[in-house]
């Protein structure tokens, strides 16, 4: 009976010991399981709070980022104003500025449509006193243009003796064609130059040069207005002496009488006025 009994508490015993044994190992599964969840866990957490530590600096940036644009955006509006504010003094200066010019390009007209009628009286003053002139030789007398002013230049072998005031015959035939055109032209003032050589002059009552050119200007004037009617208030003598010559190697040709043309600037002025109202210009 006994051996009986210690049989059954060796099994019993033995059967105990195999059910521990088999539940230790689940245990040691269960726990190395669980130790590679809380490893993976672990890695898995540590990555979460680098990118929580990543996405936090990126916030950060971010709200810096947003601060600085709408201080930057707050300046854009501010300079938007300005600008507006600019731009409309720019554009009302704009329009006074092409007002100017406008109003400058209209007072050039003017004076172009001016000048051009001058140049227009001019070229026909011109063309009767070379119609008048035109059988005479050209080293004797010659017309020209120079700044809106007629010039005819009388060489004086065709006017004077040598060393005298006192016109020739001749002369009073070529200064009865040029009155023939200036009293068709009441419109022109004309001076009368006489101009000598630099040959040094003095004879009875003439001192020198001055005198000679003077009085041959003055002889010039007389005759224009005592024999062939011209107006004398157009008219105006001047003795230039020696001082303005054509040529310092010939000096014949520095002997000379001009006749100044120009028209009286009161004349030239109504042409300008003439030309304002001109209404292919106003328009």
């Amino acid at each position: 009976m006994k051996k009986i009994i210690l049989g059954v508490m060796g099994a019993t015993i033995l059967l105990s010991s195999c059910v521990s044994q088999k539940k230790f190992k689940n245990l040691e599964t269960e726990h190395k399981q669980g130790q590679d969840l809380l490893n993976s866990a672990t890695v898995k957490l540590n990555d979460c709070l680098e990118e929580k530590a990543t996405a936090t600096s990126r916030l950060k940036t971010m709200k810096d980022q947003n601060t600085f644009l709408k201080a930057n955006n707050q300046d854009l509006i501010n300079n938007m104003g300005n600008l507006t504010t600019l731009t409309t003094k720019g554009a009302e200066n704009l329009e006074k500025s092409l007002e100017s010019l406008q109003e400058k390009d209209l007072t050039i007209r003017k004076l172009q449509n001016a000048i051009t009628r001058r140049d227009s009286v001019n070229l026909s003053l011109v063309q009767s006193l070379k119609g008048v002139l035109g059988n005479l030789d050209d080293e004797d007398i010659t017309i020209s243009v120079e700044k809106g002013v007629v010039f005819v230049s009388i060489s004086d072998k065709l006017l004077f003796s040598s060393g005298s005031y006192n016109l020739t015959g001749r002369a009073k035939e070529v200064l009865g064609k040029v009155a023939k055109v200036v009293n068709n032209k009441p419109d022109f003032e004309f001076m009368v130059e006489g101009h000598t050589d630099d040959v040094p002059f003095r004879k009875g009552i003439l001192l020198d040069n001055w005198d000679l050119s003077t009085k041959r200007a003055t002889a010039v004037v007389r005759v224009l207005q005592n024999d062939y009617g011209v107006d004398p208030k157009r008219m105006t003598a001047a003795g230039r002496s020696q001082y303005v010559p054509l040529s310092t190697t010939e000096k014949s040709r520095n002997r000379r009488t001009r006749i100044v043309v120009l028209p009286k600037i009161d004349q030239f002025y109504s042409m300008i006025e003439e030309g304002m109202k001109d209404p292919a210009i106003n328009n």
